[in-house]
């Protein structure tokens, strides 16, 4: 039997569209939805005059010191009005039964989150597809990193006062939240298209590449290390290499239950690793949802004009 607590859901969005009618519908009594959005969007405000009890707009205004999708999570959470939390983009389907689901996990395991399935838009993202299954895919699967495109906890599983400060002033919630919970990864794929154009690529590689290094340090190094071996690997044994990568990534595209050509750029993408993530590193600024970001620290952001 399924659980009845009721939940909220979290979605920041910059308008009404699809995810907001997926979720919308498969919403029990005493569920709500909150669509955050920077301002009152237009196309929100008339949407939910139709769900009055169970769709709810909240206006996060603009970010100062944390970045506008941290910003938006904690402005939810301050409006949400239910225990039970989840999170959720609105860049992937949102399947029926998809929110029951949640439920279930939540009885079963406690904090649960689903898992990933980066797909590029353009030829780099295309190109960069087996490095978002590795630290993308593998890392909620196996690490205990939380994916905040789908993602159920309720408050109690945290210390939200510090959780919500510490949001305030940082870029990554799903980085974040990874410090104060434990979560368990129930495996379940969604598909979330990244990228659109080169530059888009380029900026979320950045992203990315700070992320780690400002929330798991540790494993930047480990990164760096891992790929400096590989690269100068396949540069001094380049056909026994390419024939390797191509087999393992494949095996870790069947494991997975991807079905996509891409873990035939193995190769190229294991010679450009390291040049990547240097890039990443010294950056000192991306963009990100329209915004351009300093994040010169864990804690330390500034929100600068594109």
């Amino acid at each position: 039997m399924t659980d009845l607590t009721p939940i909220s859901v979290i979605l920041p969005t910059t308008g009404w569209n699809d995810a907001c009618e997926e979720i919308a519908a498969q919403l029990r009594p005493g569920d709500e939805l909150l669509v955050v959005c920077d301002t009152a969007v237009e196309s929100v405000v008339e949407r939910i005059e139709d769900r009055p009890d169970a769709v709810r707009l909240v206006v996060a205004g603009e970010p100062e010191g944390c970045s506008g999708k941290a910003n938006a999570i904690a402005a939810g959470m301050e409006a949400a009005e239910r225990d039970r939390l989840v999170w959720s983009d609105d860049d992937f389907r949102h399947p029926p039964g998809w929110l029951d689901g949640l439920r279930r996990d939540y009885e079963r395991y406690g904090p649960t989150t689903e898992v990933p399935i980066f797909v590029g838009r353009d030829p780099l993202a295309v190109l960069l597809e087996p490095t978002h299954v590795i630290s993308g895919t593998l890392a909620v699967c196996h690490a205990g990193v939380p994916w905040g495109g789908s993602l159920v906890f309720e408050r109690d599983d945290i210390d939200e006062a510090a959780f919500l400060a510490d949001l305030r002033r940082t870029v990554s919630d799903d980085g974040l939240l990874m410090e104060y919970v434990d979560v368990t990864s129930v495996e379940r794929t969604r598909r979330v298209e990244i990228g659109g154009s080169f530059r888009d690529t380029l900026e979320n590689q950045v992203r990315f590449a700070k992320i780690v290094r400002y929330h798991e340090p540790a494993g930047a190094v480990g990164q760096f290390v891992l790929g400096t071996v590989l690269a100068v690997g396949c540069v001094l044994f380049p056909l026994p290499a390419l024939a390797l990568l191509t087999v393992a990534m494949a095996g870790v595209y069947a494991a997975l239950g991807v079905r996509r050509w891409t873990f035939l750029a193995a190769y190229p993408v294991a010679v450009a690793a390291i040049p990547l993530l240097v890039y990443g590193l010294v950056r000192r600024t991306f963009v990100w949802g329209g915004r351009r970001y300093r994040w010169r620290g864990k804690f330390d952001v500034s929100v600068e004009p594109e």
